[in-house]
């Protein structure tokens, strides 16, 4: 398999000074998804921002495992959300304009 879109989990950790337990404890809470190329695990780059996001609450904010869990599943809720929101109003907007 190609790894150009794929970056190394142990760099990863190394770059972001964090255990490659977190990252572990991340996919098994299904937060994270790595794939394994040879033995090594790789993160795709589609989960970066995500990823970076969670290390920044775990450092920064002191929150756990669960907390982190607690507050992706809130924020991709309010994308779902927004989004609904968003079709809602265009659905309007034709509708008004019939």
């Amino acid at each position: 398999m190609e790894t150009a879109n794929l970056i190394e989990a142990a760099v990863f950790c190394t770059y972001h000074e964090i255990e490659y337990s977190f990252i572990s404890s991340l996919e098994e809470h299904g937060l994270v998804h790595l794939i394994l190329v040879n033995e090594q695990r790789f993160i795709p780059n589609d989960q970066l921002q995500q990823l970076e996001k969670m290390i920044r609450l775990y450092q920064d904010l002191d929150v756990n495992i669960a907390g982190i869990e607690v507050v992706v599943n809130v924020l991709q809720r309010m994308e779902e959300l927004q989004q609904q929101n968003l079709n809602l109003k265009n659905r309007l907007r034709l509708y008004e304009q019939c």
